[in-house]
């Protein structure tokens, strides 16, 4: 889960963490990429988790620096329901020197532990950012039962329609006359590599 922060905030709270460990400030901490606003790699913190099976807790530990096509990465059911699978897997592959077997064993095996653990129930533990003097006060999170919801807007949102071509203005085709149109049916959901390979 994500926390939503902005970005003044993330500043103070990387600066404030007792727990950072700051291995390549300005790079990625995955691939050692610098930020480039002109390719759009931007340098993004991503949070790192413990999981206690025991208690039931999911406690933030850390946040570390990544670039954004390592971030999709990491994220990488995001980018199969964003549609950008085919980019994040190519950035795992070229980032990890992985053959694509090793890769797709790879995300299975991560997405096997997504699927487990997501079948709990979750407390959140974000003291982390409130107990380190950052002055950040955090929103109380969405119940466990509302987060499935939550998340589904969340990315309903974010998502962006895919601009189709533009023709020429002199191949623009006339539009049918009104008795030809048929009825309107919603597109069909955009389907990332992941999806079209599984079937999921």
């Amino acid at each position: 889960m994500s926390v939503p922060l902005k970005l003044d905030h993330t500043a103070r709270v990387v600066q404030h963490l007792p727990i950072r460990q700051v291995r390549s400030p300005h790079r990625c901490e995955a691939c050692g990429a610098a930020e480039d606003r002109t390719t759009l790699r931007r340098l993004e913190a991503h949070e790192r988790w413990h999981y206690d099976d025991r208690t039931g807790v999911q406690a933030l530990r850390r946040l570390i620096a990544l670039c954004s096509p390592c971030h999709l990465v990491t994220h990488f059911g995001y980018a199969n329901v964003t549609g950008r699978t085919d980019e994040a897997f190519a950035h795992l592959r070229a980032v990890t020197g992985m053959t694509q077997l090793q890769a797709w064993a790879h995300i299975r095996a991560a997405e096997d532990l997504w699927i487990e653990r997501s079948a709990r129930v979750w407390e959140l533990d974000l003291s982390i950012l409130t107990g380190t003097g950052t002055g950040i006060t955090l929103a109380r999170p969405e119940r466990a039962a509302d987060r499935p919801a939550a998340a589904e807007r969340a990315l309903r949102h974010e998502q962006a329609p895919i601009p189709s071509p533009r023709r020429p203005p002199s191949v623009e085709p006339k539009p049918p006359p009104p008795a030809a149109v048929a009825p309107s049916s919603p597109a069909p959901p955009r389907r990332g590599f992941w999806a079209r390979i599984t079937g999921r």
